[in-house]
């Protein structure tokens, strides 16, 4: 009989390392808190309120892939589609 790895879905991230195989570098909530020079419950309400991008959900893992941050900053925190994964 034949195993079968289980088909795993993931968000496809985009940027300078896209198609390269090198997992893009993902940030804590901690450590984007400490890149905003705010507290972690700031970064949240600032995603609920839609106000910065969305994290992604790695099982029970949240983080932010640090080029989607990088980028918001450099575009002067623009405000993004409401929601968020908590």
């Amino acid at each position: 009989m034949t195993h079968l790895a289980p088909k795993i879905l993931v968000e496809r991230i985009d940027g300078p390392r896209a198609g390269t195989g090198e997992a893009p570098t993902m940030l804590t909530v901690h450590e984007v808190a400490r890149m905003l020079n705010c507290s972690a419950r700031t970064v949240y309400r600032l995603v609920d309120a839609g106000k910065m991008p969305r994290p992604v959900k790695l099982g029970a893992l949240v983080r932010w892939p640090k080029t989607a941050i990088e980028q918001w900053i450099a575009e002067g925190c623009p405000s993004q589609p409401k929601g968020g994964v908590r």
